[in-house]
């Protein structure tokens, strides 16, 4: 039985320019980007993978499980015709965050987590 998937989440922005922004939304559309981008995402293992959007900011959640190989992943991905086009194409949607200008979609790092935090004590703040 495998173990429940790791989660990672990253950034990047788009350019701020509402046509192209609308553009990037339909590329993504269910079906929206080419099957053997997703079957290539899908071989590595990757769970789920989630792109939220705010203004020209973006935030992905990816889920990964045991066998996913970040290395191997890139490897495969740069031998792949299909991603790279891909990737050329979403690339020219997107600019770097302002502190790392020679990346995209920046891995954060977790701060928080509810699951972390004591509990109070309180009845009321437990009720749910």
């Amino acid at each position: 039985m495998s173990s429940p998937p790791t989660r990672r989440c990253f950034a990047v922005d788009l350019h701020d320019d509402p046509v192209q922004i609308a553009r990037y939304r339909e590329w993504h559309r269910a079906g929206g980007p080419p099957a053997a981008v997703t079957e290539a995402i899908r071989a590595d293992d990757v769970r789920e993978l989630e792109i939220w959007l705010v203004g020209d900011r973006m935030f992905m959640i990816l889920e990964q499980g045991d066998a996913y190989d970040a290395a191997a992943k890139a490897a495969r991905d740069a031998a792949n015709p299909d991603v790279q086009a891909w990737d050329a194409l979403m690339r020219s949607f997107q600019k770097p965050l302002p502190f790392a200008p020679d990346q995209t979609w920046v891995e954060m790092i977790c701060i928080y987590a509810l699951s972390e935090q004591p509990s109070s004590g309180n009845p009321a703040l437990q009720q749910g």
